[in-house]
């Protein structure tokens, strides 16, 4: 009787999306508790809460997206030009929250271009969002001449946005986990994430059953934009100034993060929790060698075997799960 206990939470626990990456992360983790002296601080998992945070919010955005069968390779440059617009109207002296509302929106028109010009070209979404990328990045450089706006005030909603509040624990992380709790609730809940799950695992029989299909995936476009655009916003609060090149590869980094959380590439599987430990995993990574002593530039060519293991075991697993 024990033994087929056992034997079913196994067989639930191995179906989930976030299976993979958790173990992952435990062995990662472990690994760099021995390999690096201060890896575990409470400064140390600050900083790298701090770090995952805000690509987290990005993956998350990403995660939902790339669920309903879509790629979107222009938050990078979505996070630059929200974060140029919250910083010109902060110069400017405009109030902070009209500031915000300005780059959300911003953002969210950029989600909504890319969508409509998605569904309606037919044109996979590969190729528009990297076309929208190389414009927005241009835009940024056109508006800023190539140098930083600096902005040297404060406010209660640049401290509500990203503000230090414990040691080096920033308030992003809450910002972090509300929008994964959100998310969840949306995929796992409601209506809608039976939607964003059916358009991508089955466009046609979705369509079959009723689904309009294009509408969730301009919606999770705009999604994937806002959050992209939240993410510049808590980034120009902890920086107090926008650089030309702010965001710039994040895209990659993001998608990487979604994918070792477990993401498939090919839409209609995923999990927010993944997302979450995907994004804290890259985040672990860049800070861990930092503190091990390892030269940065290898931080790419760990995440990229990390990212090429992952896919292998996540489809591998996905296989396993369905038997």
């Amino acid at each position: 009787m024990e033994t087929t206990i056992v034997k079913d939470v196994l067989s639930k626990i191995r179906k989930r999306p976030e299976f993979g990456v958790f173990v992952a992360f435990l062995v990662i983790f472990i690994g760099f508790s021995f390999a690096a002296e201060r890896f575990l601080t409470f400064d140390s998992i600050a900083g790298i809460i701090t770090v995952a945070a805000e690509l987290g919010i990005v993956t998350a955005g990403i995660t939902f997206l790339m669920i309903a069968g879509e790629f979107d390779l222009s938050v990078g440059s979505v996070l630059g030009v929200s974060g140029m617009i919250f910083a010109i109207t902060a110069t400017a002296g405009l109030p902070h929250i009209v500031g915000l509302l300005l780059s959300l929106a911003a953002a969210a028109a950029i989600g909504l271009l890319n969508g409509v010009l998605v569904v309606r070209t037919r044109v996979p979404s590969f190729i528009i969002t990297l076309g929208s990328q190389m414009l927005w990045r241009g835009v940024i450089l056109a508006v800023t001449g190539g140098f930083p706006v600096r902005y040297w005030g404060d406010s209660t909603l640049l401290f509500a946005l990203n503000g230090r509040f414990a040691g080096q624990l920033r308030m992003s992380a809450f910002w972090f986990l509300g929008v994964v709790m959100v998310l969840t609730f949306i995929l796992t809940r409601t209506r809608y994430g039976n939607w964003v799950f059916a358009t991508g695992g089955g466009p046609e029989a979705a369509r079959t059953l009723g689904i309009r299909i294009h509408r969730v995936k301009v919606v999770n476009f705009v999604v994937s934009a806002v959050l992209a655009g939240l993410a510049g916003c808590i980034q120009f609060a902890r920086f107090h100034s926008v650089d030309p090149t702010r965001g710039q590869g994040l895209e990659l980094e993001a998608i990487a993060a979604a994918v070792i959380g477990g993401t498939l590439m090919t839409g209609g599987y995923g999990s927010m929790i993944g997302a979450l430990l995907g994004a804290l995993l890259v985040g672990m990574v860049r800070s861990g060698l930092v503190m091990a002593g390892a030269p940065s530039y290898w931080y790419q060519a760990f995440i990229g075997i990390v990212l090429i293991v992952a896919s292998v075991v996540n489809i591998r697993l996905r296989r396993w799960a369905l038997r």
